[in-house]
């Protein structure tokens, strides 16, 4: 029985090929990073940096401090941000902990106050209700996720960034379940910051991942990890200059050109959105017709079928599918429990399966099949 993967929503699998060589390959070759070794070689973090800055379609690619995870740049803004006193911050229902936590965690320490915006069946914002927490609080920040990792609902973050703005309020967007699948365009939607993930849907390897900062931003943020940083050793504070100010310590080089290599390879291979969202929605209609109760979402939608079973709990579905059928899924809360009360999932949240552009219809026949006796033995 081979395995079937669909949990690409966490971390993609397969990953762009000739990853693994790559980053191989770095670990074999002499260490070198600008600033730190007094000799030439290949500047890895310069070369994914400016892929990057082609994907997010900005001018400067230092404007992108790398990290090693999404989770660890919204800490970076969340953290850095130089909090008013008593600051309103509005937020959504289908942030991840990722969000939620480091808010939670400021609202005791730093006294912010956070609003939290409802969202629809879909798990998408809604828009109206985002218009009125910014004119009701007029918050400092504004920060919510371009997709549910939960229903896989793409919100307007063009659309909810410039009411943002509009409002006098900082702009941060989660980027994690996008990036790799949509444009994700900061420059022209007035985002003045974006975390994004190599892991997921850019097809790099875990421990990447960074974030973008306006440049109007910089004077607005401050570094939250310090520490060294190969120039300006002298200096008793961070150097000023982008992307050093926000990456103190030794880069994981080795993923950088991992990650670096998996955008190569993607932009020679672009991503057929149409096809992946084709055979989303033919799981999803699959479902339905075996008496699955799905969750509805309308496009833009990324590759994720949200899903619960009449009379079984969701985390023995997922344990049953991955022993019996070798099928990888998700179940749970996914890390954004409070999206949950306004999805009807609460409290045990649902079933996930999340496709990736290596998935085949095989598999999606395969995963039915499977779904399908498992009822039938059921009944």
């Amino acid at each position: 029985m081979e395995l079937i993967y669909l949990n690409n929503a966490a971390t993609s699998w397969p990953k762009a090929p000739n990853l693994s060589d790559t980053m191989a390959d770095c670990i074999r070759r002499v260490p070198y990073h600008a600033g730190r070794s007094g000799f030439s070689g290949p500047d890895v973090a310069e070369e994914c940096r400016r892929l990057l800055a082609n994907l997010f379609q900005i001018r400067e690619p230092n404007q992108i401090a790398f990290g090693p995870n999404a989770t660890h740049a919204l800490n970076v803004a969340l953290h850095g941000l130089k909090w008013k006193p008593d600051a309103n911050v509005i937020t959504t229902a289908a942030e991840h902990n990722s969000v939620l936590r480091p808010l939670h965690y400021l609202a005791k320490t730093r006294g912010i106050k956070v609003h939290m915006v409802r969202v629809d069946r879909a798990g998408r914002i809604i828009e109206e209700e985002w218009e009125a927490a910014l004119r009701n609080y007029r918050p400092q920040l504004a920060v919510f996720t371009h997709a549910s990792n939960v229903t896989g609902a793409v919100n307007d973050a063009g659309l909810l960034g410039r009411m943002a703005k509009q409002a006098g309020a900082v702009t941060l967007l989660d980027a994690s379940q996008s990036f790799g699948l949509f444009p994700v365009c900061p420059e022209q939607w007035g985002i003045d910051m974006v975390a994004f993930t190599g892991h997921k849907y850019l097809l790099g390897p875990t421990g990447t991942g960074g974030l973008y900062i306006a440049p109007a931003m910089e004077p607005e943020l401050e570094p939250v990890w310090v520490g060294g940083t190969g120039i300006h050793s002298d200096l008793d504070e961070m150097p000023p200059m982008m992307p050093t100010r926000f990456e103190a310590g030794t880069p994981n080089d080795c993923a950088i050109a991992g990650l670096a290599e998996a955008l190569k390879w993607s932009t020679e291979n672009p991503l057929n959105i149409n096809s992946l969202m084709a055979k989303a929605e033919r799981l999803s209609v699959g479902l339905q017709e075996l008496g699955a109760d799905v969750i509805a979402v309308q496009a833009p939608r990324t590759p994720v079928v949200s899903f619960t079973l009449k009379t079984w709990d969701v985390e023995d579905v997922g344990e049953i599918l991955q022993k019996s059928f070798a099928i990888v899924c998700r179940t749970g809360l996914h890390c954004a429990p409070r999206i949950h009360a306004f999805l009807g999932t609460a409290p045990a949240g649902t079933v996930r399966l999340s496709l990736s552009r290596f998935t085949t219809d095989q598999e999606i026949d395969d995963c039915l099949a499977a779904i399908g006796e498992m009822l039938h033995e059921a009944g």
